[in-house]
């Protein structure tokens, strides 16, 4: 588990894992990166409290370098990847060993099934769970086991992860794509079994999302120019958005100022304009369908769709561009968290 300002979320999180029961000895190895906000003190009291319970240091702060270390110092056969803004559900590690047994597959993952608090993280969440929010992957609420491209945290193998190269540290998001990638070229199976599930807590605040969501578009566009096709169509939609914006702006300006009209500016504003309209609409749609939670939520959802698609897409077109050249996610830096419930 790499940890970095996960103050409100790390005990819980922890004590999801130590409850597990898979019949065999577990430990949970915590590799800990410069927290600011109080989260390494509570994670050296909660060693103290269980010796399952080991803490690696993560100085450079970034996921696949705690990943490393983490793996690193550990000293069984199957790793399980959890996330500190996370819960596993009650079964969870044991039906994974299950499935990872029935399968023969060399990592196996579930659902993420995202919750939320206040008004702004349950839209947020909503749209996690939705196909309109985040494109549609297994995860995000696939009812169909089987083979997949990638696994939300994973159970894997590490003799197979050992013999793929462990994870990328040149990669700071997107990280477990690359690494599913490399599994299936060397010929092993990933695989989604719905079954399993994980209780993902999104990020707090407006601003914190938009930064998440930026550096996550940056390092798709990075992955993008690194392998090229054996990325989805899917990825390629937040910046088509970003683009159809950004010519709806430049043909509003040139039929504002006259450079613009007659037939051309109808023919422009019918292939610029129309689809906006249409995707205003999807956004109100999706805000006010049934199960959108009471008017706060539904309010915050007309600005969260937007923010994650937009934000998503700048980075991605960044990424593509010029590379992502060592973007961090500065929603996790900083951080001012409230104890959970």
């Amino acid at each position: 588990m790499p940890v970095l300002n996960e103050r409100t979320y790390l005990e819980h999180a922890v004590a999801s894992v130590l409850a597990q029961d898979v019949g065999v000895p577990t430990e949970l190895v915590l590799a800990l990166g410069p927290s600011s906000d109080g989260t390494t003190e509570l994670a050296q009291r909660l060693a103290a409290t269980d010796d399952r319970i080991r803490l690696v240091d993560n100085p450079a702060a970034h996921i696949p370098v705690g990943l490393n270390a983490a793996i690193g110092a550990s000293q069984y056969a199957t790793i399980v990847r959890v996330d500190a803004h996370s819960e596993l559900s009650p079964g969870y590690a044991q039906r994974a060993l299950q499935t990872l047994e029935r399968t023969g597959a060399a990592n196996v993952g579930g659902v993420m099934r995202a919750e939320g608090r206040a008004p702004f993280q349950k839209a947020v969440a909503r749209l996690y769970n939705s196909p309109v929010g985040l494109g549609g992957g297994a995860y995000h609420g696939s009812t169909d086991e089987g083979e997949a491209e990638s696994a939300y945290l994973g159970v894997m193998r590490r003799e197979v992860v050992e013999e793929v190269g462990m994870f990328d540290e040149t990669i700071r998001r997107g990280e477990d794509w690359e690494l599913n990638l490399r599994i299936r070229q060397a010929g092993h199976r990933v695989w989604f079994d719905p079954d399993l599930s994980v209780t993902y807590w999104p990020r707090e605040s407006w601003l914190r999302l938009a930064r998440q969501f930026r550096a996550t578009g940056a390092w798709r566009g990075e992955l993008v120019r690194r392998f090229g096709r054996s990325n989805g169509v899917r990825y390629f939609a937040p910046p088509a958005l970003v683009l159809l914006v950004a010519m709806a702006v430049i043909v509003a300006g040139l039929q504002l100022s006259g450079v613009l009209s007659g037939v051309f500016s109808l023919v422009a504003s019918i292939v610029i304009y129309a689809p906006l309209a249409l995707y205003l609409l999807l956004v109100f749609a999706v805000a006010f369908a049934p199960g959108g939670g009471g008017v706060r939520q539904r309010l915050w959802t007309l600005i969260v769709l937007p923010t994650m698609h937009l934000s998503w897409g700048l980075g991605f077109l960044g990424g593509v561009l010029r590379g992502a050249r060592g973007t961090v996610d500065a929603s996790r830096l900083g951080t001012r968290n409230t104890p959970l419930p």
